[in-house]
C-alpha cells in the first residue's frame, strides 16, 4: 500500500478452507456510493454445493445473505473505497467455507463527495491519501487451545516517516473482558488469550493507536478495531413455553391441541438456532408441525373414559433437525376434557316400594345410577323425570347433590280405593344433551304398592259450588252435601258441621247435610269476592275420622240497590256572559244490567232554575237556566238504573263567581254570632261583679282601736326555747267532740296526738269528752287571729304549731258569740284546714320526740317544755293573768266589739 496518512490493514486468516470448496474464494462487485436495505451487491454461487441444506451468513452486519445465495443490503451503508466482507457456507455435515466480497464504489459517484477534512500531521504532507477503514476481524468462539493466537496485523503508514510503536485500549483490553486482546508495541500483531463466549459477547470494538517512539506523540489518527466473535453451534434448543395441553375427548381429526414453543441461545438466523420439533412417543394420536411447533389430533379415538392425560415425548433438534444437530426433550401431558357421551345406567332393572296411602312428602324410594363421566360435573350430574304413571302429580324426583342417587317423594296423598298399585316409568338424564355417542337416556319401571289405611269421610265433590240469587228468602234450602266413608262407600252415621262462614249466611242440617239460607245473602258484602261465597264444612264418621269440604256461593245479582251521589258540595262557576254548569256523578253498586247506564231527569220545580245536558253512563251536566244568587243551592235529580229502580237525590252546589275559570272569593267582613255576642256579655258581666267586690272589701272597714303598750316603748326578747313564767299550763288548744271537729278525732287520735280529758273549766262549762292538742314541736311566734268553732267557743289564737293552731287560752261566753262576725267567713277555710290536719300520715308527727333542752338557769317558773313533761292541771286557768298587758288590752277591744255587736 502507498505510503499516507490511513492504516494499512493486513489480514491473516486464522482458519483454512478446505482443499475442495463449493464456493470461490473471493468475488468482487462495483456499488453505488450510497446503498439502500434491499440493494442486491452480488450473488454466491452455489451450484457446486448440491442439493444439501446450505447456511449462509455474512461477516459485515451491514450485508446479509440469502437461501438462495443473494447477497444484500441490510441497512444503508455509504461506501467511499474499497472495503471487503466474509461469507460463511456451512452444510449439514459441518464443513464450512468461507468466500471474501469486495466491494468498490462507483468512481462517477465518488467525485461528488469531498474528501474528510485534514489531521494536524496530514498538513506536513504534499499530498493526501485515502484512509481505509479495516475490515472486522473474526475470532470463533469456544476456540481451543493453545492461547495466545495471532489474529491480524495493524500497520501505519506513519511508520515510514517514524519510528512508531502500537496500543490498544477498550473492551476486551483494559475493560471487561479485561487481557482478552493485546497488540505487539513494534509490530502491531493482534493476540487473542483465551476463548469466549458468543453469548456473552457477540463482538468488541476496541481502539488502535500509534505514537512516536521518540517524542511519545501520536503519529496518525485513533483507529477503531472491530472484533466479531464467530457463532459454533454449542447451545441445545431448550423448551420455553408449558408442556401442559387440553383437547376435549373424541374430537375431530386435526383438532389444534397447542403449541409448543423452544428458544435457542446461538446467533439468531442460522442453522444453529433453526429448530425442528417432533413427537417421540404418541404419534397413533396426536401429529406435530416441524417447523411450528403446532400440536394437532390425528384420530377421533379419544377417549377420557380410558385415559384421562396422555403423555407425549416431543424432541426439538437445531441445525434444522439434521442428525448433527443438538437437541432435548420434553414430556407433554395432553388432558383429556370430559364431554357427555355417557349417559347414566340404573343398577337394577325394577325397583319397588310400599308406600301408605294419605301421607304427603315422604321419601319413598332412593334410586341410584352410575355415570362414566367426570364427576362432580354436569355431564355426571344425573336429572330423573317421571315419564309415565303420574298423571295427577302425586310424584316429584329429586337429585341428591352428593350421592347423585335419585329420591323419588309423594307430594299428594295416594288413595287406597282409587289403586293398590301404582306403575311409574322413570328415565335418568344429566344436566347437559349426550353428544358423540350414540346412545340414549335409559328408563326404568318403578312399581308402588299402596297400603290401606282407615281414613275419615270424604266429600264428593271436594268443592260444591251452588248458585243463588242475593236477598233470597231466609230457610230457603240451597241443596245437600254430603261425605261418603270410603271403606264403607256409605254416608251413614256421618254429621256434618260448619266450619267456617264469615257471615253465617247458611246453616247446615246435622245428620243429612241439607244447607239453608240463615242470613241475608248479599253479593255488595266484603266478605265476597269476585261473586263467591265459600264455606267450610266438616263431617265426622262415627269413629272420629273427619274430612273437610268446601261449598262455593255463585251469588247472583239483584237489583236491590239505587244510584246514588256521593256526598259533597259542587262548585259551579259562574262566568261572565254565560250560564255556568258543573258534573254530576252518580254511583250504583249493583252489577250489570241492574246498574249503569242511568236516566236523569229534573222534577218540575226544579226545571225553571237548572237544565240536565250532555248525560253520559254515569254521569250528567247540571246548568243554570236563569241566574242564580251566589251561595249554595240544594239541586233534586231523579236518578235510575237501567231496571227503572231508582229516586230522588240531593246535590248541593256552590254558586260563585269566575276569574279565568277559577272561583273567585267574595270579600266579607268579620261579624259576631250569637254565642259572640253571649261570650262578650258574660265577660263584661264577670268584670262589673269584680269591681262591685273590690268596692265592697275597700269601703268596708272597722273603727280605729288603739292599743295600749304597758311595755314602755322596750323591746321584748321572744326567742326563748322555752314559755315565759305567764305560761302555767302546757294544754294548747281545746278541741270539742261535736260539730264540725268530728274528723279531728279519728285521725289525730290515732297519731297519739289527742287525749281525753274529763275536766270541768273555771266558767262551769263542762268539757268531758273534750279532746286537747298538745305541744309536739318547737314554738314559732305568729300573727294572733281569732276564730269560732261552730259558734259555741272562741278561741284565742297566739301562735301555729307545725302546720296548726294551738290556743293559749279558751274563753267561752254564751253572751258573746256574736262578736267574732267578722271572722265568720274564715270557717269554711279553718274546717278545711283541720281535715287537712287529720288526713295527714303519721310521717308529719315524727317530730314528736324526747327533746333534751339545756338548763339555763335557775329560778325558772316555766319548767321543762318536754313532750314528756307534766301537763299540770287541765282546768288550772290562772296562767291568763301572767300573759302580760299586751294581751289584756287585746282582749278588752275584742270583748268591747262583741259588746256593741
Amino acid at each position: 500500500m502507498a505510503p499516507g496518512g490511513v492504516f494499512c490493514l493486513l489480514f491473516t486468516l486464522l482458519l483454512s478452507q478446505p482443499v475442495e470448496s463449493c464456493i470461490p474464494h473471493s468475488i468482487q462487485a462495483q456499488v453505488p456510493v450510497k446503498i439502500d436495505p434491499g440493494y442486491a451487491v452480488s450473488q454466491v454461487p452455489l451450484g457446486r454445493c448440491g442439493r444439501e441444506r446450505l447456511h449462509l451468513t455474512s461477516s459485515d452486519p451491514h450485508f446479509t445473505v440469502n437461501k438462495d445465495g443473494a447477497i444484500v443490503t441490510a441497512i444503508v451503508t455509504t461506501v467511499t473505497k474499497k472495503r471487503s466482507f466474509w461469507v460463511w457456507v456451512s452444510d449439514g455435515r459441518g464443513q464450512t467455507w468461507r468466500m471474501e466480497v469486495q466491494i468498490t464504489p462507483d468512481p462517477e459517484q465518488l467525485h461528488g463527495y469531498l474528501p474528510a477534512p485534514k489531521a494536524p500531521w496530514d498538513l506536513a504532507h504534499k499530498r493526501s491519501k485515502r484512509r481505509w477503514s479495516p475490515l472486522p476481524f473474526n475470532i470463533i468462539e469456544q476456540d481451543l487451545p493453545p492461547f495466545p493466537k495471532e489474529m491480524e496485523l495493524v500497520g501505519s503508514d506513519s511508520s515510514v516517516n517514524y519510528s512508531v510503536y502500537y496500543t490498544i485500549r477498550g473492551p476486551g483490553v483494559t475493560l471487561t473482558p479485561k487481557d482478552l486482546f493485546s497488540v505487539d508495541r513494534n509490530t502491531g500483531m493482534l493476540r487473542v488469550h483465551y476463548a469466549v463466549d458468543r453469548e456473552q459477547y457477540k463482538q468488541f470494538v476496541f481502539e488502535a493507536q500509534v505514537f512516536d517512539k521518540k517524542t511519545g506523540k501520536e503519529t496518525d489518527r485513533p483507529l477503531d478495531i472491530t472484533v466479531l466473535v464467530v457463532d459454533i453451534n454449542d447451545n441445545a434448543p431448550t423448551f420455553s413455553g408449558p408442556l401442559e395441553f387440553h383437547v376435549a375427548e373424541q374430537s375431530n381429526t386435526g383438532t389444534e391441541v397447542g403449541v409448543v414453543t423452544a428458544t435457542d441461545r446461538d446467533q439468531e438466523g442460522t442453522l444453529h438456532t433453526k429448530i425442528r420439533f417432533s413427537l417421540l412417543t404418541g404419534n397413533e394420536l396426536f401429529n406435530i408441525h416441524p417447523e411450528s411447533g403446532m400440536i394437532t389430533t390425528r384420530s377421533r379415538t379419544l377417549d377420557r373414559e380410558v385415559q384421562v392425560a396422555i403423555p407425549v415425548i416431543i424432541e426439538i433438534r437445531d441445525m434444522d433437525g439434521i442428525s448433527s444437530g443438538l437437541f432435548s426433550t420434553g414430556t407433554a401431558t395432553i388432558s383429556l376434557v370430559d364431554i357427555n357421551d355417557n349417559p347414566p345406567t340404573f343398577r337394577e332393572t325394577v325397583y319397588k316400594a310400599r308406600i301408605e296411602e294419605n301421607k304427603v312428602d315422604v321419601l319413598v324410594l332412593r334410586i341410584p345410577v352410575d355415570d362414566k363421566d367426570e364427576e362432580k360435573t354436569k355431564n355426571w350430574n344425573a336429572k330423573f323425570v317421571i315419564t309415565a304413571g303420574n298423571v295427577n302429580g302425586n310424584f316429584r324426583v329429586d337429585t341428591d347433590p352428593k350421592t347423585n342417587e335419585g329420591l323419588l317423594y309423594v307430594v299428594k296423598p295416594l288413595d287406597y280405593e282409587k289403586g293398590k298399585v301404582i306403575m311409574l316409568t322413570l328415565s335418568a338424564q344429566n344436566e347437559v344433551p349426550l353428544v358423540g355417542s350414540t346412545g340414549s337416556w335409559l328408563s326404568i319401571p318403578v312399581e308402588l304398592s299402596v297400603g290401606d289405611v282407615d281414613e275419615g269421610p270424604e266429600f264428593v265433590p271436594p268443592i260444591k259450588v251452588i248458585r243463588v240469587k242475593e236477598n233470597t228468602v231466609i230457610g230457603t234450602v240451597l241443596g245437600t252435601y254430603t261425605a261418603i266413608d270410603p271403606e264403607t262407600e256409605s254416608s251413614t252415621g256421618i254429621k256434618y258441621y260448619r266450619v267456617s262462614d264469615p257471615g253465617s249466611w247458611v246453616s247446615i242440617a246435622e245428620s243429612t247435610g241439607e244447607l239453608k239460607v240463615a242470613n241475608i245473602i248479599d253479593l255488595e258484602s266484603p266478605l265476597v269476592t269476585n261473586a263467591m261465597y265459600n264455606i267450610t264444612v266438616k263431617a265426622v264418621d262415627l269413629s272420629s275420622k273427619s274430612g273437610v269440604g268446601t261449598v262455593t256461593l255463585l251469588i247472583e245479582d239483584a237489583n236491590d240497590n239505587k244510584p246514588v251521589i256521593p256526598d259533597g258540595v259542587l262548585v259551579l262557576c259562574e262566568e261572565e256572559g254565560k250560564m255556568g254548569s258543573v258534573t254530576v256523578h252518580a254511583h250504583d253498586v249493583d252489577r250489570s244490567p241492574y246498574s249503569a247506564p242511568f236516566h236523569f231527569q229534573l222534577p218540575k220545580d226544579m226545571q225553571t232554575k237548572w237544565r240536565l245536558g250532555d248525560a253520559q253512563n254515569t254521569s250528567v251536566v247540571l246548568e243554570q237556566a236563569v241566574d242564580l244568587p251566589r251561595g249554595v243551592q240544594d239541586v233534586s235529580i231523579h236518578i235510575t238504573d237501567l231496571q227503572g229502580n231508582g229516586g230522588i237525590q240531593v246535590v248541593t252546589v256552590r254558586v260563585c263567581r269566575c276569574l279565568g275559570g277559577e272561583c273567585v272569593a267574595q270579600r266579607s267582613s268579620v261579624s259576631f254570632g250569637v254565642w259572640g255576642v253571649l261570650a262578650m256579655l258574660l265577660a263584661l258581666a264577670l268584670l262589673l261583679l269584680l269591681c262591685i267586690f273590690c268596692v265592697s272589701a275597700c269601703t268596708t272597714q272597722g273603727d280605729k282601736m288603739y292599743i295600749e303598750d304597758s311595755s314602755g316603748g322596750m323591746l321584748l326578747k321572744s326567742n326563748t326555747e322555752a314559755p315565759g313564767e305567764e305560761v302555767k299550763s302546757a294544754n294548747l288548744l281545746m278541741v270539742p267532740t261535736s260539730g264540725g271537729m268530728d274528723t279531728i278525732d279519728g285521725s289525730m287520735k290515732g297519731a297519739g296526738l289527742l287525749q281525753e280529758n274529763a275536766n270541768t273549766s273555771p266558767g262551769g262549762l263542762a268539757l268531758l269528752g273534750q279532746q286537747t292538742l298538745t305541744q309536739q314541736s318547737m314554738y314559732r311566734s305568729s300573727r294572733q287571729d281569732f276564730m269560732t268553732a261552730q259558734g259555741q267557743s272562741s278561741f284565742y289564737n297566739s301562735g301555729h304549731y307545725g302546720g296548726g293552731n294551738y290556743s293559749d287560752s279558751l274563753f267561752y261566753k254564751q253572751t258573746h258569740l256574736s262578736a267574732l262576725n267578722t271572722w265568720e267567713t274564715n270557717g269554711l277555710y279553718l274546717d278545711q284546714k283541720l281535715e287537712h290536719f287529720g288526713s295527714e300520715s303519721e310521717e308529719r308527727y315524727a317530730d314528736d320526740v324526747l327533746r333534751v333542752y339545756g338548763y339555763e338557769g335557775e329560778g325558772s317558773a316555766a319548767g321543762s317544755v318536754g313532750c314528756c313533761s307534766d301537763l299540770g292541771d287541765l282546768d288550772n286557768l290562772d296562767f291568763l293573768d301572767s300573759l302580760g298587758s299586751k294581751f289584756k288590752t287585746l282582749a278588752k277591744i275584742c270583748m268591747d266589739r262583741e259588746e256593741r255587736k
